[in-house]
């Protein structure tokens, strides 16, 4: 009779804290945003009365890991009795989960007792969430991750630690990885050794990630930086862009060394684009000599800047002469093919007749890119947000993206009024997407009916005010 009071004792214990009573300690454990002794004590009692060895109680613990709504007190103590009982399926919740934690102080935590731990086994996992940029430091020597890899691996050079690990991790589901590893020792200051591993190295027939990369070096001269550009590429290298690619190589090529060596993928539709019209002087001018042509053609436009939502405030800030010193080839070429497209009255209407149906629409802004018929024309292909927050962002689809792989601009517009003055720019969720996707971007803004403002923008927060177009 002692034992079974005893026994009812643990299972329905009274905690010091307001005289909560815990009947449940499973059900209490599912419950995020109590307080830390709740969570502890119910721990206690679960390891008295069902014992750490328990399948369903271990299922508890992993998910207090990494879902939000649990203290640091709380997830520790579960990683503790996790480490005891179960390791390897302390390392698989953790290799899946730490790369997507936003909780910084849980991952300042988790990577400290990685590395006190030595768990080598981990460091994908610091590796793929090292990789990830952060605000809440200011260098990469900071972060948790880096400083727990050094920590283990106190002889090894930590850019050499992530670049061998890019390379042993040849499976296809692990591409993804390897693109992160490929951003990070970008961040690391590698990209020389990054081009020297393509231009050297032969790689097995099966290991299509480098392979894929290393066509466009060898056949483009073009190294990317980041995922966005990686997966341009490497859709870019299938078989049914093969015509396409031939005529890159060839207007490329049309290049001298100097310049080459500072094409991006986003100047691929560009050149492409100046061999199909035969612009064969574009390819030779000085990058002055197009930046005043440019200069000339919009002198007398009148310009609208974006003065509310984050955008310029300061309209000099998208005017041509504020990027001297930053206009590259690709910039002044795909502004000046943009001068033309706008010149073409099929495009000019079919322009406002999109940016007329968006006015009209509330739920989105709409998009899409300009690109080049099979005739080399011009033309407009409509990609209407599939997902609709508000009528002030546009949601690129995935069919958009596709398209746009080819194209020579992504676009959209800024129409919720007609007298929308006020917002023609991009603002700064365009210039984050500008930056993600490093293509070549266009906003249209509806000044008044029959007027839209045009602004060339691309990564590195360049935008350039190309005045005016009428309906």
């Amino acid at each position: 009779m002692i034992r079974l009071v005893f026994s009812l004792l643990v299972a329905t214990a009274v905690l010091n804290c307001g005289g909560q009573t815990i009947h449940n300690p499973s059900a209490i454990l599912k419950e995020t945003g109590r307080s830390p002794q709740v969570h502890l004590k119910a721990m206690e009692l679960l390891d008295t009365s069902v014992g750490l060895a328990d399948s369903d109680y271990q299922e508890l613990m992993h998910r207090i890991l990494w879902t939000p709504g649990y203290t640091n007190d709380a997830r520790m103590a579960a990683l503790t009795r996790l480490w005891l009982v179960d390791r390897e399926g302390t390392i698989r919740t953790i290799r899946q989960r730490l790369p997507r934690l936003n909780n910084w102080t849980w991952l300042l935590e988790l990577c400290t007792w990685i590395a006190e731990e030595d768990v080598k086994e981990l460091h994908e996992a610091l590796i793929s969430s090292w990789a990830s940029t952060t605000i809440f430091v200011k260098t990469d020597n900071e972060r948790p991750e880096c400083i727990a890899l050094k920590r283990m691996y106190t002889d090894a050079d930590i850019a050499t630690l992530v670049f061998d690990s890019m390379l042993a991790q040849k499976k296809s589901w692990k591409q993804g990885y390897r693109t992160r590893c490929w951003e990070l020792l970008h961040r690391l200051g590698q990209r020389d050794k990054l081009i020297a591993l393509l231009a050297e190295t032969s790689f097995e027939s099966d290991d299509m990630f480098f392979l894929d990369l290393q066509k466009a070096k060898l056949d483009l001269g073009i190294v990317p930086l980041c995922r966005e550009e990686i997966l341009w590429i490497r859709e870019l290298a299938k078989p049914e862009y093969d015509s396409f690619w031939q005529e890159a190589i060839g207007a490329l090529n049309k290049l001298d060394s100097e310049r080459r060596a500072h094409v991006e993928i986003r100047d691929i539709p560009v050149a492409v684009s100046l061999a199909r019209h035969g612009k064969e002087d574009a390819f030779t001018r000085s990058v002055p000599t197009m930046v005043r042509g440019i200069s000339d053609a919009t002198a007398n436009q009148k310009h609208y800047s974006e003065t509310e939502g984050g955008g310029a405030y300061d309209p000099q800030s998208e005017m041509l002469r504020s990027y001297q010193e930053e206009i590259t080839w690709g910039d002044a070429a795909a502004i000046e093919i943009a001068l033309a497209a706008l010149d073409v009255p099929q495009v000019r209407a079919h322009l406002f007749d999109y940016a007329t149906r968006d006015n009209v629409d509330e739920s989105t802004e709409y998009g899409g890119v300009i690109a080049l018929d099979k005739q080399g024309r011009f033309e407009i292909l409509e990609f209407e947000p599939k997902v609709r927050h508000h009528d002030l962002r546009f949601n690129a689809s995935q069919d958009m993206f596709d398209a746009a792989y080819t194209a020579l601009f992504h676009f959209h517009f800024h129409a919720q009024k007609f007298r929308n003055g006020d917002h023609a720019g991009p603002g700064l969720g365009d210039k984050n997407y500008a930056t993600n996707t490093r293509a070549n971007c266009l906003v249209f803004t509806f000044v008044d009916k029959n007027t839209m403002n045009v602004d060339y923008y691309r990564h590195g927060n360049v935008v350039i005010d190309l005045g005016v177009i009428k309906r």
